[in-house]
């Protein structure tokens, strides 16, 4: 059976990203959305096969923010530093904004998600190679090893902070700080 695409889909997104808001995405059943937009069963399984299949394109649409913002390219001027810490500041703003609906979902998913880990090396390892190339970053780093420990400091300082509920402000100063000796570690002397 072929699966309708139509607004009633964007509708019950909407809806799924609404009900989000208010209890945690992972807790979020079809009778919920079907509650909250007045709609029958045979609506809902028209269009989607399951309530993950929903959670997924809200996942999607949470995770490709968060990679657009750490996709942004260095444009040669400025500080190489500044531009790093600007980019992962970001990285943790956005993920606070998407924890108003998607929260510890989206952390249980990128901690099995292979494809999203392979994505956040790949890029953390462009960003290594720039400052190499531009005489930033020691030249003798073990690439492989960085972009671990980076991958890991950033994730796990967004999960700690938004489990701890630490306001955004407070949270983005300290990952500021922290993050910016890891960064002074690694620089070229």
């Amino acid at each position: 059976m072929e699966m309708i695409r139509d607004e009633i889909c964007d509708q019950i997104i909407l809806s799924a990203k609404r009900i989000a808001q208010q209890k945690s995405a992972g807790k979020i059943t079809v009778r919920d959305i079907l509650n909250d937009l007045q709609l029958t069963n045979r609506v809902f399984y028209n269009r989607f096969h399951n309530i993950d299949e929903v959670l997924g394109i809200l996942y999607e649409e949470t995770v490709s923010k968060v990679r657009e913002s750490l996709s942004t390219p260095w444009t040669g001027e400025g500080d190489f530093g500044e531009h790093i810490l600007q980019v992962a500041s970001g990285t943790l703003i956005l993920t606070y904004e998407s924890r108003q609906y998607m929260g510890a979902y989206v952390f249980e998913a990128d901690s099995v998600n292979q494809a999203n880990f392979e994505w956040w090396s790949q890029e953390i390892r462009k960003l290594i190679g720039i400052g190499k190339e531009i005489g930033y970053l020691k030249a003798d780093l073990d690439d492989e090893a960085i972009t671990y420990s980076i991958w890991c400091y950033i994730r796990g300082f967004n999960a700690d902070a938004l489990a701890r509920n630490l306001p955004r402000e407070e949270a983005v100063r300290l990952f500021r700080y922290g993050f910016g000796f890891l960064l002074e570690g690694l620089k070229k002397n």
